[in-house]
């Protein structure tokens, strides 16, 4: 989403909620699918935690090499992006199926 260079603030609010709405349909799907149980529900919560571990590590990295920019604005913004496409991933993949 484009910023406006005087008060960012709303858009990235705007980017936050929306993520929490994607967020939300993640946790419908996998809880749908951990409920059916079995090997696929073990695969799946084995993945589930792999990738949270695996997302913060990248992040952690990313702003270690001055990837999130340098004001508190660029920061939320790449950091809400970064998270997205992962939760994005997530709902394309237990959409399948």
């Amino acid at each position: 989403m484009k910023r406006s260079r005087a008060n960012p603030w709303v858009g990235i609010g705007l980017d936050a909620w929306r993520l929490g709405l994607e967020a939300s349909a993640v946790v419908g799907l996998r809880t749908l699918k951990l409920a059916q149980g079995g090997a696929t529900a073990a695969a799946e919560a084995e993945l589930m935690v792999r990738e949270k571990l695996a997302a913060g590590v990248e992040l952690q990295a990313l702003a270690l090499r001055g990837g999130l920019g340098l004001s508190p604005a660029s920061a939320s913004t790449r950091t809400l992006a970064h998270y997205r496409r992962k939760v994005l991933a997530n709902r394309r993949r237990l959409a399948k199926g």
